[in-house]
């Protein structure tokens, strides 16, 4: 097992000082009730979300709030803590309990968790400076794909109307047309000021997002 994990620091090109740290970040609690890497993803988890809103602020700081929220939520996600846990394959390192008559199955869920409780430990064992390195290089690829994160229009107009009226936008639902297979709906909406802006679409959402979209177009918004 000693040689598996010098194989996953030189995968992470971080040597640990506290080889029993990086042991326990990879321990399941069904490896080990007492001895597993439960606190640890709790601080790896908050380690990570310092370094992405730094980083996003960083290279996009003319974007509201809103945006930079969901860019961040994005990149923090379990879906993208699960897809560097498959690229630096955790699965192979990870302690968890198995029958002998059970093949060996890591769920998503784990290696997730176990991505972010290596990051705890090696900000544990390095600091800060190194961890956010290893962040930003592991992460490299989904914040480049980042940029083409945009709010939509539905989210926007939600946001402009709370900002300017304290009230959020009146959805209301005009019709619900075409056979069962392939309905059309038509929504429409309106802030305080405004008429309702109608708008079609396939789904209820999408009808709604169409006639976000056009209110935004006809305040000047967009």
């Amino acid at each position: 097992m000693k040689t598996h994990y010098n194989i996953l620091e030189k995968k992470i090109k971080i040597i640990f000082k506290n080889k029993d740290l990086l042991i326990k970040s990879l321990t399941h609690k069904s490896f080990d009730k007492n001895k597993n890497n439960e606190k640890i993803e709790f601080l790896g988890d908050r380690v990570l979300g310092l370094v992405m809103a730094k980083k996003l602020l960083e290279i996009y700081p003319g974007d509201s709030e809103g945006i930079l929220d969901k860019k961040f939520a994005t990149l923090v996600n379990k879906k993208t803590c699960l897809s560097i846990a498959k690229d630096l394959q955790l699965e192979k390192y990870i302690l968890i309990f198995n029958s002998k008559n059970k093949k060996r199955i890591v769920e998503d869920k784990v290696l997730a968790d176990t991505c972010e409780a290596l990051i705890g430990a090696v900000y544990l064992d390095k600091g800060y400076q190194i961890v956010e390195k290893l962040i930003l290089n592991l992460w490299s690829h989904h914040i480049k794909n980042s940029i083409i994160t945009k709010i939509d229009a539905k989210t926007k107009l939600q946001e402009y109307s709370l900002k300017i009226f304290k009230k959020l936008p009146i959805y209301k639902l005009i019709s619900n047309t075409g056979p069962k297979h392939k309905p059309l709906f038509k929504v429409g909406v309106k802030l305080i000021d405004t008429k309702f802006y109608n708008a079609n679409g396939r789904s209820k959402k999408d009808a709604e997002q169409n006639a976000a979209y056009e209110c935004l177009q006809n305040i000047k918004k967009i």
